[in-house]
């Protein structure tokens, strides 16, 4: 047991490996192919398997730069669409305890809490005063 290890870890020197774009490859080629099982469709599972080819090609590339790159690439793009995500659920959840308004004069959002009626709100960016009901 103990040689294949050794082999298995000789064969991987030099070799990218997995990272954040591999796993996310693979579990999408899982995904379709679970959903080729349900849909019949032989596209589906060409796909499934391109893409999974994809990982693999990626996992055991010698291009560690390339592939460092698209990895950097991807988590990027991740990130920007989780934190999209992350500011609609913060003004939902803010929403229903908050009003939030925008200065007059120079634009800067201010949350003011709901239910107390009409009140002067202070812009803290420009010190503007105006009214505004909450």
């Amino acid at each position: 047991m103990n040689q294949i290890r050794n082999q298995l870890i000789k064969f991987m020197t030099g070799r990218y490996g997995a990272d954040k774009l591999g796993r996310f490859l693979t579990a999408t080629a899982f995904v379709l192919l679970v959903a080729g099982l349900f849909i019949r469709n032989p596209w589906v599972d060409f796909i499934a398997a391109a893409v999974l080819l994809v990982s693999y090609y990626r996992m055991f590339s010698r291009n560690i730069r390339r592939r460092f790159e698209e990895n950097q690439k991807f988590e990027r793009v991740s990130f920007s669409i989780a934190e999209t995500f992350r500011r609609w659920r913060f003004r939902l959840q803010q929403g229903s305890k908050f009003h939030i308004y925008k200065c007059p004069s120079c634009g800067q959002k201010i949350r003011v809490p709901r239910g107390k009626g009409k009140i002067k709100i202070h812009c803290p960016k420009c010190n503007t005063d105006f009214i505004k009901k909450s």
